[in-house]
């Protein structure tokens, strides 16, 4: 077998055989070699988690990596993510809350059964010409200026491939991390079991209550990512296209301790305390052969404190690099982001252009995102019991992700150096701005938390039932065709956030301090304790009867009264 290659990619997951593909389809001459560990295809209820996908990544496996037929065939269609918020008897999920879409959305998005996924990606990359080892351990990596040697060992024989560049797609192997000390902890103590089920599950089975089935049409709750959420805990159920299901536990060490879930029979008894309706759902499921495996992973969150080297000719992508919270599935979504800058770095070298300062870019935009992305998760388990807080914290996510970050990748922003630098390079880029507004309103949340007291019960809630909302995931897929319109198109998003930002504020200030409900409102500088401050600058927002009426279909409230 060939010993020098374009690209060794250690590890033959999603990371590395979508990196793979990507780069085959841009470059079909190019020579790449996978190291995989596993010795034969994936089990069809793989031993890892992943299976939901968002717009950003479901977009980048589409459209970028043409498995659009595939994943329409192969994988289930997903309704998107539902959340249920905690009830006075959860025994009885008609009476929970119930945040997610009625109707199909516009944008696709997949279940994935990762082993079937992943089985298909190896079979497409080896189609293009990609070499595959199977059963081989990296043992070491040594890096030159001529060429970077990869050492690993296949049936016990030590064996070394030549790689001008070298991927490390390893996930929590962390090859490149060990080597070079570049690992970065992220306080996020937060741990996840999760095992798969036999059968079809569907929460519609779950209740009589025939006008609960039929707010939606059937099977659109059992195509959803569903999540149960209360105070420092939420538990998932994924459908799997094996006709098999994803089960999991996430929660926050500091209020439900890992040696509460982390063998099996302890997440059962967990659930029968914390969540007993899927307890008593679930469980039958795990008779006999039903328990597929089962899965515990202790402090999953990381961030790195590199990326990319020119100068050595590396790169790491997927769980080797940083890791976010699964609580909104962006693991695909920053897997299409790296890789996307990942490949286009490799490509650009292979045709000696110097990478230096697009890599310099890449890495910094990646870490910046990374970061800003990590205030959406940090200290706000304690949140996960506060329905009112969470309905609006899941909407105003959700418009910040489809508002900019999707729509970025969509229309091919991240690779345009000069876009790059307009949007993150000076303090007053609309990145920088957007960056700063979303990290005001995750500690706005944080503040609100006293005042958000009641447990409600009853209540449907569509993000589709606001206008920004619709527009925003509408506008996903739209391609603007030039910087100009696509940078005017960003900043009249950011406006509309600057004022569903500002209304929130109004709304939540005038419940807790009886404020005056249409008062000029800074969104940058919101501040529930002390009130805004600098509402004579020229980033004031008056109020705008039109984001009212949206903000006024999240608020579960009596807006007439104020608790004081």
């Amino acid at each position: 077998m060939q010993k020098e290659y374009d690209v060794v990619i250690m590890g033959g997951g999603l990371a590395g055989l979508t990196l793979s593909i990507q780069l085959k389809r841009a470059k079909p001459d190019i020579n790449i070699l996978v190291l995989e560990k596993r010795e034969s295809e994936a089990a069809t209820a793989a031993h890892k988690v992943g299976e939901s996908t968002v717009e950003l990544g479901s977009y980048y496996l589409r459209e970028v990596l043409g498995l659009r037929e595939y994943l329409e065939g192969d994988e289930l269609p997903k309704h998107g993510l539902r959340f249920f918020f905690p009830s006075k008897n959860k025994n009885d999920i008609s009476s929970r809350v119930e945040l997610g879409p009625r109707e199909r959305l516009p944008v696709p998005s997949h279940q994935l059964d990762r082993g079937t996924l992943e089985n298909e990606l190896m079979r497409r990359s080896i189609e293009l010409g990609t070499h595959v080892v199977l059963g081989s351990r990296v043992k070491d990596v040594e890096f030159n200026k001529e060429y970077n040697e990869v050492t690993y060992v296949v049936n016990k024989i030590e064996q070394k491939a030549r790689g001008k560049w070298i991927a490390d797609a390893s996930g929590r192997g962390n090859v490149l991390k060990h080597k070079f000390g570049f690992k970065k902890e992220w306080d996020h103590d937060v741990n996840a079991v999760w095992w798969r089920l036999k059968g079809e599950i569907d929460i519609d089975e779950w209740t009589d209550n025939k006008e609960w089935k039929d707010k939606l049409k059937p099977k659109l709750r059992y195509l959803s990512t569903v999540h149960f959420l209360d105070k420092g805990y939420w538990v998932w159920i994924i459908p799997l296209g094996s006709k098999n299901t994803s089960i999991g536990i996430v929660a926050d060490q500091k209020l439900h301790p890992f040696d509460q879930i982390n063998q099996y029979h302890k997440a059962l008894s967990w659930l029968e305390k914390n969540e007993p309706l899927c307890h008593k759902m679930l469980e039958p499921f795990s008779k006999g052969d039903g328990l597929l495996d089962f899965l515990i992973l202790k402090h999953y969150g990381h961030s790195t404190g590199k990326i990319y080297s020119a100068e050595q000719r590396w790169a790491t992508t997927g769980e080797s690099g940083p890791f976010l919270d699964p609580f909104y599935s962006p693991g695909t979504d920053f897997i299409a982001m790296n890789n996307t800058w990942l490949s286009d770095l490799i490509l650009r070298d292979l045709n000696g252009e110097d990478i230096t300062l697009r890599t310099l870019v890449y890495e910094q935009t990646h870490l910046n995102i990374f970061e800003a992305w990590t205030h959406i998760y940090q200290n706000k388990y304690q949140l996960y019991g506060s329905t009112q807080i969470m309905v609006v914290k899941i909407f105003w996510d959700w418009a910040v992700y489809w508002s900019v970050l999707a729509l970025l990748f969509t229309n091919n922003a991240f690779t345009d150096l000069q876009l790059l630098k307009e949007l993150f390079a000076s303090e007053s880029g609309l990145g920088r701005k957007f960056t700063k507004l979303h990290i005001q309103m995750q500690k706005f949340f944080i503040q609100w938390k006293p005042y958000d007291t009641e447990v409600f019960s009853d209540r449907y809630i569509d993000p589709f039932d606001l206008e920004f909302l619709k527009k925003f995931q509408q506008g996903i897929d739209v391609q603007h065709g030039d910087n100009n319109k696509l940078l005017a198109q960003v900043t009249e998003n950011i406006k509309i956030l600057e004022k569903v930002a500002a209304q929130i504020f109004r709304v939540v200030s005038n419940y807790a301090k009886g404020t005056p409900e249409t008062m000029p409102v800074n969104p940058y500088t919101i501040d529930l304790e002390n009130g805004t401050t600098d509402i004579s600058s020229n980033e004031t927002v008056p109020y705008d009867a039109k984001i009212a009426k949206d903000v006024d279909v999240m608020w579960f409230y009596n807006k007439t009264e104020s608790i004081k």
